[in-house]
């Protein structure tokens, strides 16, 4: 703080014995250094608070900075659901489409007449599609017996 060597301290030394007498230079002497003591502890209270201040400020940055790549992310993850739900929508829009335009069943049965197998099979299956009169015997028609590979 101050450049002050031994050859400084020695003069002042001398000033204070002439000016305050070798009576009361050791009481003022500890007062000055009670002073000086109580002078130290206030600068290191007043550098731990600034410390303090600085660590806090810099915490309430990081703070905030967490909390705008939390948002970040969130906002992330939340366009993402609703990409893939809208996805997961479209494909079941273009699959229930499909189903309801395209007959799963073959209901013409028009098979050459060698083959009685597919043709039995058909007419069961086109049955089983029409919810008409279809019973276990109508699939009776349909066995693996009937010498047809």
């Amino acid at each position: 703080m101050f450049d002050i060597g031994f050859s400084e301290i020695v003069v002042i030394g001398v000033v204070a014995l002439v000016v305050i007498g070798p009576e009361r230079l050791p009481k003022t002497a500890r007062m000055l250094g009670h002073l000086f003591g109580r002078l130290q502890r206030y600068v290191n209270e007043v550098k731990a608070d600034i410390n303090r201040e600085m660590e806090l400020d810099e915490l309430r940055r990081l703070k905030r900075d967490v909390e705008s790549a939390a948002r970040d992310i969130q906002q992330s993850v939340a366009s993402a659901q609703a990409e893939v739900k809208a996805t997961v929508t479209s494909i079941e829009t273009d699959l229930n489409r499909a189903v309801a335009g395209a007959s799963v069943f073959r209901t013409d049965c028009s098979w050459p007449s060698g083959i009685t197998r597919a043709s039995a099979f058909c007419a069961s299956l086109a049955a089983m599609a029409s919810n008409s009169a279809w019973t276990p015997a109508t699939t009776a028609a349909f066995s693996l017996s009937d010498g047809v590979p």
